[in-house]
This record gives C-alpha cells, structure tokens and sequence, in this order.
C-alpha cells in the first residue's frame, strides 16, 4: 500500500471538486478551494476521524467497500477509481453497473427477529426489496404490491399512503439518495427510467432536484395517523448495508409510550396471537428482481 501516494491523491482529487459538483449548497465562504473532509466523509459514507487518517497517510489499508464509497465520493472517472484501488494495493473489482435488487439472506432473517417493528429494505433507487408484516400494516396495504418504489409513492402517488408529518422531509431525502444513485450508477437502465417517469410526473420532484439535497442516513422521529391503530409517534431508523448500496429502516416507538402500546396492538392484530409473535410474524415477503 503507498500510503503518501494515496494521501496525496485523496487530497488531490477534494480540492479539485466544488460544492456544486456534488450537489452542495454554493455560496457559503470558503477558506480553502475544494470540499471539506467532513463533506467527503460523509458522501462516502464512513468516519471523518478515519478519512482524516487516510490523508495523513496514517491509516489501516481501507478496504474495497471503503474505495469503492471514496471514488463515488469524489466523483472519480474508471480510471481514477483503478488508480485509488491500486495505490491502496487492492485489486479493483468492476464498476457497478446498476442498483442492487436482490436482498442477501442474512438481512431477510434480521427482519424475521423484529416482531414488534416495522422493517423494509430498499435498494439505491428506492425500490422496495423486502418488507415485514408489521411495516407492511403501518405503511399500507398495498405495500410491495402496488407499491414497488417510494420515490413512485411520495412523488407520484402510487398506492396507499397514510398522513404522516415526516412527508416533506422524506421527499428531500429522497431526491438526495437517487442523485446519489444517479451519479454511481450512470448505465442502469431502470433507474434512468424511474428519474424520468419521475421528472415528467411531479413538479415538486423537478424542483427538489434542482436545489441538490445533501441528506445522510440517519435518525428521524415522525407521527403517522393509521386508520385503525390512531396517532402514532414513531422513530425511524436506518441501518446501511454498504455492499448492496441498500438500507434497512426499522419503525419503532418509546419504549412504555402510548404509540409502543398501541404498535404492540398492532403487530398482535397482524401477527396473530397475544405475544405478537405468531407464525405470521416469520413470513418476510422478498420481492424477486425483474427479469
């Protein structure tokens, strides 16, 4: 591994790129040209602590998943991706061709164990890959049936939503994560044509698009009015799974609050039994990648 080589290019290659390139906000000052660490850090999904290291030429060999985030991050052609996996003494694996659609084993079984909350899996272009009885209840009926994508769902209005305060930001976050997928995954035909369906569709969407949203994963709170469970105050939380470029969300309530009440309720209903813990609680529906 040629540590300086690698620090110098990574230092290289941020202060080469600007905000806008990466769908930044333009106009704050700037003490220095290019992006900061935090900003590629967070675009590549890892530790700002970790990244400083690499460029200090101080750091563990990083490993292809952290490469392959690194050259999404700082936006770096073919050739500079193999030059980075090279200096950092790893062979490079091919570029990826198109979003992830097929839900690994183990992340199907994870669902299974989280009888009392709600979990979908959604691949980089937010078509949904997996999904449990409980988020299925919470999020519609209609969920991984009519509904395959919630980009199509919030922006176009595919299947049935319930209202829910977290509307406007959800429809931020993603529009921030399919440029993100725009930008990685520039030859997959379906996601090109989910950005136009979606450009032709909603105003709102086009407009969105044009600001460039930053949004990383993370923590959200949010109360949604489901028809037979009430008012509900929920958390929303998301667990990546970086070699897929997907993301897990589990929907959960406070511990001892009226919502864990009423989503213990819920989950009995659907699940069957007293516990929330019938066999229907194992059944985690996978949809099949389309041919």
């Amino acid at each position: 591994m040629a540590r300086q080589e690698l620090a110098r290019f990574l230092r290289d290659r941020r202060a080469a790129l600007r905000p806008h390139d990466v769908g930044l906000p333009t106009g704050v000052p700037r003490r220095t040209p290019g992006l900061r660490r935090e900003e590629v850090a967070e675009l590549a999904h890892m530790s700002v602590d970790y990244y400083v290291r690499l460029e200090q030429a101080r750091g563990p060999r990083p490993s292809p998943r952290i490469l392959d985030g690194l050259a999404g991050a700082l936006r770096l052609t073919p050739a500079e991706r193999s030059h980075l996996f090279r200096l950092a003494g790893t062979s490079a694996p091919p570029p990826a061709t198109g979003a992830v659609r097929r839900v690994r084993p183990h992340v199907a079984r994870m669902l299974r164990r989280l009888p009392e909350t709600g979990a979908i899996v959604t691949d980089a272009a937010y078509g949904i890959v997996a999904w449990n009885p409980l988020a299925r209840a919470l999020l519609g009926g209609d969920l991984g049936q009519r509904t395959t994508n919630l980009a199509r769902r919030r922006f176009l209005g595919e299947g049935r939503m319930y209202e829910s305060s977290g509307a406007e930001e959800f429809g931020h976050i993603v529009v921030a994560r399919l440029r993100r997928a725009a930008d990685r995954y520039p030859h997959d035909p379906r996601l090109a044509a989910l950005l136009a369906e979606l450009h032709a569709g909603s105003a709102e969407f086009r407009r969105l698009w044009e600001t460039g949203p930053v949004h990383a994963p993370g923590h959200r709170t949010k109360t949604l009015d489901h028809p037979t469970a009430g008012s509900l105050r929920l958390n929303c939380d998301v667990l990546l799974v970086p070699e897929d470029d997907q993301e897990v969300v589990l929907i959960t309530a406070d511990p001892g609050s009226p919502s864990a009440r009423a989503l213990r309720r819920l989950a009995t209903t659907v699940c069957g039994g007293t516990s929330g813990r019938g066999p229907d609680c194992q059944d985690v529906a996978i949809r099949e990648p389309a041919k």
